[in-house]
């Protein structure tokens, strides 16, 4: 009995529209920025104009992406409510692959934004084996102080003990498939953000990553116990905003690009990861070969690393012991370099930088489940 469960960041599925730009450039599109807008009425009307003209080849890609991974079960991030959901499954999805993912499972948690983490599912496999939902708990409410978690590193950050861990959430899914009980854990860390403190973005927010994952691990210890919780059927699946390695980008399209992997001697992913407790799949993949996103501040800081992931507790770690999981690159946008021997034919009409199908690739996995 086989289960193709997938991961995505869909970047902003959105059924309202983001104002905010106006008052605060760093969410003012780019396009609009190119204009002399002379009043909030006038940016209202143009910023309505300009996501619904751009929306369309976006959405179109987005959906390309996810039925090529060919997933029974799709946990995604940046979700805005179930409305927006039905609207893209119905309008894009559908389209493409048929009869598909008609149980849909979100809830709001704690993003500033209102984008948070959802799941679609088939009602069946594709070997026709049932996937019934069983239950959804939310996990959004848990604070620092609650779990123990709080830290100088934390309240140097802002935090307060009493604040929410998790910068999103981290939803509960429980399952059977063809009768066997899977849990999934969805989650979408806290983003690397800008330098601060003199430290790069990626190192002033490792204590709030690190923080999500010890509260993750925690939740799943408690679930199943924390000497048993290893050996039970669950995943963690989403965004984490953080890697254990990067492949570094020097060189130039003339000359020819280099690329260096470098390993980081810090990472949320390790919290996870210590004393077997889940595997990261995906690092059974070759290293150059690995990731899910390509950073860029321009010629000088470039690198891909991966963001996205599917860890798998010990126990389906085991099971599924020779099972590599792909990573879906199609949509990619032009810009990002590809090493040699990996390039992809992208999706129709992607473009230079946008449209997309997201920065981040679909990251699917065939699960034996028997």
């Amino acid at each position: 009995m086989t289960l193709r469960l997938a991961t995505f960041n869909v970047e902003n599925l959105m059924n309202r529209f983001d104002f905010s730009g106006y008052r605060n450039q760093l969410n003012e599109d780019r396009t609009l920025a190119l204009f002399d807008i002379q009043s909030e009425a006038e940016y209202r009307m143009l910023e309505q104009a300009r996501a619904i003209a751009q929306s369309d080849d976006t959405r179109q890609l987005t959906a390309l992406a996810i039925a090529a991974t060919r997933a029974d079960i799709i946990c995604m991030q940046e979700v805005d409510n179930i409305e927006a959901l039905k609207a893209f499954e119905y309008g894009y999805l559908f389209k493409m692959v048929g009869q598909g993912y008609r149980q849909k499972y979100t809830t709001a948690g704690n993003d500033s934004r209102g984008i948070d983490v959802a799941v679609m599912m088939r009602d069946e496999t594709a070997q026709g084996q049932p996937i019934e939902f069983v239950r959804m708990t939310s996990h959004a409410y848990v604070t620092f102080e609650q779990f123990g978690l709080f830290t100088p590193e934390l309240a140097a950050l802002g935090n307060q003990a009493n604040g929410r861990i998790f910068r999103r959430d981290c939803l509960e899914i429980d399952l059977k498939v063809g009768g066997v009980p899977l849990t999934l854990y969805l989650v979408h860390f806290k983003s690397m953000g800008s330098p601060r403190n003199g430290l790069d973005g990626r190192e002033a927010t490792m204590p709030l990553r690190i923080a999500e994952a010890q509260a993750v691990r925690r939740i799943i210890e408690e679930r199943f116990g924390g000497d048993h919780a290893a050996d039970k059927r669950w995943a963690i699946c989403g965004d984490m905003n953080d890697y254990r390695q990067r492949v570094k980008i020097t060189g130039d399209a003339v000359d020819g690009h280099r690329f260096e992997v470098i390993n980081e001697s810090q990472s949320c992913l390790n919290t996870l990861t210590a004393g077997g407790f889940c595997e990261n799949a995906v690092e059974r993949r070759p290293e150059m070969d690995r990731w899910t996103f390509y950073h860029t501040r321009g010629p000088e800081e470039r690198h891909l690393c991966q963001l996205d992931y599917i860890l798998l507790s010990k126990a389906l770690a085991t099971r599924n012991a020779t099972a590599v999981p792909d990573i879906i690159r199609n949509g990619q946008p032009w810009r990002t370099i590809f090493p040699a021997g990996q390039e992809v034919d992208r999706f129709p009409r992607a473009g230079w930088d946008r449209p997309k199908a997201s920065d981040h690739c679909p990251v699917a996995i065939a699960l034996d489940m028997a």
